[in-house]
């Protein structure tokens, strides 16, 4: 039986989400696109009659104004954020910049997918001679987090998202939930997968095929214990969503030439 209910969502579009290229640990603000998504979502929640207690982002700011734009669309301004880069994107270590249908191109569809879907295989780490290694790594965000910043991932596995994310889930989300505080988490692609796979349950090779679009909310009903009760609902048009979400998927395959 349903006790408690979690909205999630990953963030509107992004620049970088755009031009097809994998944005991760590089902060972005929200694309035009990305703005109305968020504030489209916000109204969306309003219309359903949701009201948050906590809100919990990234330290990206993407996934902030995300947050933002929901909550003054919900009138609900004033209600606690917290942030963590524990609830960051994954971080796609060397391929952090490049443009996905190219790498398709250049490495195959399948390898790509592995790369951005599956559970257990990390890209190539991030060193010092990427293009974006000093714009991350010397970021004074992450001089505060709550591991010393060379402790921070230099790549990751959605496996690995998962464990830096869950002691959060754990220790600061959870326990808001338990207490009957209704929160909305404004995350990314990845670190909402990472969760729905330990809410749901879901296997280590069925999380492949799971693909979140960006600004749309995902509702989850919780038991006692905060494990699903039935598989999360996409908040929305229905199929405008399936849409979106193939326009996830295909951003991974190989542009076909025009001629």
């Amino acid at each position: 039986m349903s006790k408690y209910k979690l909205v999630m969502l990953r963030h509107g579009e992004g620049a970088w989400n755009i031009e097809n290229r994998f944005c991760s640990w590089v902060d972005q603000k929200l694309s035009e696109d990305g703005l109305r998504e968020a504030e489209m979502c916000g109204k969306h929640l309003k219309s359903l009659g949701f009201e948050f207690d906590l809100v919990c982002t990234s330290v990206l700011s993407r996934s902030i104004q995300t947050a933002w734009l929901i909550m003054q669309e919900l009138g609900q301004e004033w209600v606690p954020v917290r942030s963590s880069w524990r609830l960051n994107e994954r971080h796609y270590g060397a391929l952090i910049g490049l443009n996905r249908a190219e790498l398709a191109l250049n490495h195959g569809e399948e390898q790509v997918k592995i790369w951005r879907r599956s559970y257990d295989v990390a890209p190539p780490p991030i060193d010092e001679s990427h293009p974006y290694y000093q714009e991350i790594h010397t970021d004074r965000r992450y001089t505060c987090c709550d591991i010393q910043k060379d402790k921070l991932p230099k790549s990751e596995s959605l496996k690995q998202v998962l464990e830096r994310l869950l002691p959060y889930w754990n220790e600061e989300i959870a326990p808001e939930i338990k207490k009957g505080k209704r929160v909305l988490i404004s995350a990314h692609g990845n670190s909402t997968r990472a969760l729905l796979k330990h809410l749901e349950g879901i296997s280590d090779e069925a999380i492949i095929n799971h693909t979140l679009p960006t600004g749309v909310p995902v509702l989850l009903e919780l038991d006692e214990n905060l494990r699903a009760v039935k598989p999360h609902e996409f908040l929305g048009d229905q199929q405008a969503i399936q849409a979106a979400i193939k326009k996830v998927e295909d951003q991974g395959k190989v542009k076909p030439v025009d001629n």
